[in-house]
């Protein structure tokens, strides 16, 4: 799977496309750093303009919508141009994976599910890669440049819980965001939601197999066909069901998520220390940060379908290699 990165045809993709790619999430990242920065000033323009009336000009609150506009204009443009390489970065690396097995595929047709592996499994694997990767290092690069800022802006600020400790927010954005990660981590590992997802990869399969043979073999009996739609259809249930109970916790503790911010910022609003600018840039910073934390939480369904792709190209490619050593073996 990761031949991608040591083959000399590659090369330019693999390494120079990789820094492509963190150049420019890492120029998205310091837009959004510069949108926060915004947020700030704009609502306290408001927050003086609703105070005293006519304090602004009209021209100002222009100027200031025009600014964000820009940056937004600057943020969007980034990004499709992130989305449209990566889209290529990653088709690159599937036809890596798929010349390696085209060579080697009269090997590859004596294993069970093979053209799955090769044809769905390698586009499965792409597709996740593309949203899944760059979301992580994005998420990396946001905790690292949000950390700070959002430290800066805590500091003389009153904490629930923790009251007036400088490192009461992030520790509690900290609390809270990694002890839901390791909750619904532990639920998923409990729930076996990776090894449902491989049973199901694995019962469907075999069922579509049987549909080819069928088409030339007129020996297969309905009855043989029904059987392992049976089975496909208990995995699907059996994983709805485990689906539903780690669902339950999730969406919940995600909906709970969106009040964190204002609870730990409570004493702060009530006493009326921070401006409504100060409060947006922080609640701002806190979602960036805590959301970075989340990231294994919000993308953990995706993550599990990932983990499944890789355990199936990981056992084919080992099938593959031992193939390949028994008969080699048998030369000698």
């Amino acid at each position: 799977m990761f031949r991608f990165f040591t083959q000399n045809k590659w090369f330019y993709w693999s390494w120079i496309g990789s820094f492509i790619i963190l150049l420019s999430l890492w120029i998205q990242v310091q837009i959004d750093v510069k949108i926060n920065n915004w947020f700030g000033q704009f609502y306290d323009m408001i927050q003086k303009a609703l105070s005293a009336p006519n304090s602004i000009t009209i021209e100002e609150y222009w100027a200031s919508l025009f600014s964000f506009m820009s940056l937004a204009a600057l943020y969007v443009g980034v990004a499709v141009v992130v989305s449209y390489f990566t889209s290529h970065y990653l088709f690159r690396w599937r036809t890596a994976m798929v010349e390696w097995y085209h060579s080697v595929y009269d090997k590859a047709r004596k294993i069970e599910g093979a053209s799955q592996r090769v044809q769905e499994d390698t586009i499965k694997f792409s597709r996740i890669m593309e949203s899944l990767g760059t979301s992580l290092i994005e998420a990396v690069m946001l905790l690292v440049e949000f950390t700070p800022i959002l430290f800066g802006l805590s500091i003389g600020i009153p904490i629930f819980f923790f009251g007036d400790w400088e490192y009461g927010l992030i520790t509690g954005a900290l609390i809270w965001s990694i002890g839901g990660t390791l909750f619904l981590v532990g639920l998923g590992i409990i729930l076996r939601l990776v090894g449902v997802e491989y049973d199901l990869q694995k019962q469907e399969a075999a069922y579509r197999k049987i549909l080819v043979i069928a088409e030339d073999d007129g020996s297969i009996r309905p009855k043989k066909i029904d059987e392992l739609f049976d089975d496909v259809r208990k995995i699907h249930f059996l994983s709805y069901i485990r689906y539903l109970y780690f669902n339950i916790g999730r969406i919940a503790y995600l909906q709970a998520n969106v009040l964190s911010a204002y609870i730990f910022l409570a004493p702060a609003i009530v006493a009326g220390v921070v401006t409504l600018g100060v409060m947006q840039q922080i609640i701002r910073a806190f979602s960036k940060v805590e959301g970075s934390m989340q990231y294994i939480l919000k993308a953990w369904p995706t993550i599990i379908e990932l983990a499944s792709v890789y355990k199936r190209l990981r056992e084919f490619e080992n099938k593959l290699l031992s193939v390949e050593y028994n008969e080699k073996k048998l030369i000698d």
